[in-house]
């Protein structure tokens, strides 16, 4: 309910102009900057991040990325069952691999088939 009250604000807020003349407004973000992490960390994540070290998770959704692109382009209906098994398979991992979070694979089973169906 919460989110849907703050998405209401937002739109009004919008409607009534009031993001149009905030600093920076129409400049690209720095998405490189890590702004809520201390500073002696941030060059940590930096060095991480510049030498190809990822989270566990991200290159779990880089592959669910990659076997669902392979999914969209199988030319057989075997090539699209594998992708599909693989699919099934890594995103159950994913879901079972830490905390419930917001914005992962978590997808009601009504949803999935629905998706699935798209990619076949």
């Amino acid at each position: 309910m919460f989110e849907i009250l703050a998405e209401r604000k937002i739109l009004e807020a919008r409607a009534r102009g009031e993001f149009e003349a905030l600093p920076g407004a129409g400049q690209p973000l720095d998405l490189d900057e890590f702004p809520l992490v201390p500073p002696e960390v941030r060059v940590a994540h930096r060095i991480l991040k510049n030498s190809g070290c990822v989270p566990p998770e991200v290159a779990q959704l880089q592959e669910v990325n990659c076997v669902a692109r392979s999914l969209a382009n199988a030319v057989d209906d075997e090539a699209r069952r594998r992708a599909l098994r693989k699919l099934q398979a890594l995103s159950l991992a994913l879901a079972e691999s830490g905390p419930p979070r917001r914005g992962g694979l978590q997808i009601e089973p009504r949803y999935y088939a629905r998706i699935i169906d798209r990619f076949a």
